[in-house]
């Protein structure tokens, strides 16, 4: 019998297809696909010859099943991790891992009780660009970064046709550019600079038919280091691009995704510094991404998001919306 760990799939849209796709092809680890739509799962089992479930609880129960990815809409991630977890398992949780606060210290305690591996899929994480940097800058070489900006954006019915009749059509499923696209930018920045102390957001629907919830968003952050970030994004624009820029007291470093870059630019230099890398498909930092928690499984260290850099995530979200309701600043 093989010793590969099982990884349960629960939900099997297109994040969680995405998931099963690259957890099978790292070659570690068997993988079931768990959904309560039964098209859904015949389309799992004829595209990926996997084992199906409509019912995650049972298929929990299965003591091959040590490992589980969370891939529901968002108000269900925490009740499902907090079983998976109290059940001996490992967990990686899709994002946002919530839409409010409601259960994370239950969730936390769970967690540190559990002795299990518990991660948020914040995939950018598992990209070389902002590795590089936070590396970069964990050498103090160009001191802190006391300014950043980050300005993103895609045409979302290119990479998402199906946007209007999926959650992101709901800000009560985990929908709109806030929740489900800026919370990306957000953690990234958060993971490299540390979390955020308060902020003033505007956002509103623009463009996107179809749906009414924000596809563009500006917010200006404060860290509890002192740092101001600015960050700007929508939902339909033509090129899909992603800049990052940390200025730090001694230079400056850029992450560019659309280019595959990173680089860097030291006080009193005139041109930039730049480590390309081979581009990535879709699916590359996914892969990565699993592979990652795969080795977190085994107790190695890792990259990935946190839970507690998750829920952190879920506060500077409820933050916007704050702000956004009162027009004033928000504290995260």
């Amino acid at each position: 019998m093989s010793n590969k760990p099982t990884v349960l799939i629960i939900g099997c849209g297109s994040i969680g297809e995405r998931h099963l796709r690259s957890f099978q092809s790292t070659g570690r680890c068997h993988v079931i696909a768990c959904d309560t739509r039964p098209a859904i799962l015949a389309d799992m089992a004829k595209k990926y010859k996997v084992e199906t479930s409509t019912d995650w609880k049972l298929a929990l129960a299965n003591p091959v099943c040590k490992v589980v990815v969370i891939c529901t809409p968002a108000p269900y991630h925490v009740p499902i991790a907090i079983e998976v977890l109290k059940c001996g398992r490992h967990c990686l949780i899709e994002k946002p891992i919530a839409i409010s606060l409601d259960g994370m210290n239950e969730l936390t305690a769970v967690h540190e009780s559990s002795g299990r591996a518990c991660h948020v899929a914040y995939v950018n994480h598992s990209r070389p660009e902002p590795r590089a940097v936070k590396a970069f800058l964990a050498t103090g070489k160009f001191g802190r970064v006391r300014a950043a900006t980050v300005v993103s954006g895609q045409h979302f019915p290119t990479f998402r046709p199906a946007y209007r009749e999926i959650y992101y059509n709901n800000h009560a499923q985990g929908g709109g550019a806030i929740q489900d696209a800026m919370t990306h930018m957000v953690n990234l920045v958060e993971w490299i600079l540390g979390p955020t102390k308060s902020l003033l957001c505007e956002a509103d629907h623009q463009v996107l038919d179809g749906v009414e919830v924000e596809d563009t968003v500006s917010a200006i952050a404060r860290n509890q280091d002192g740092a101001i970030i600015t960050y700007t994004l929508n939902q339909f624009q033509a090129p899909n691009e992603l800049t990052i820029q940390f200025n730090a007291e001694r230079g400056s470093l850029k992450i560019e995704y659309h280019l595959n870059r990173w680089g860097q630019m030291a006080l009193g230099a005139t041109e930039w510094n730049w480590e390309t890398f081979k581009p990535l498909d879709r699916d590359g930092p996914f892969v990565i991404q699993a592979n990652d928690f795969l080795d977190a499984c085994e107790g190695k260290a890792t990259l990935l998001a946190t839970l507690a850099e998750g829920i952190q995530a879920v506060r500077f979200n409820l933050a916007c919306f704050d702000s956004l309701k009162t027009g004033t600043k928000a504290w995260v």
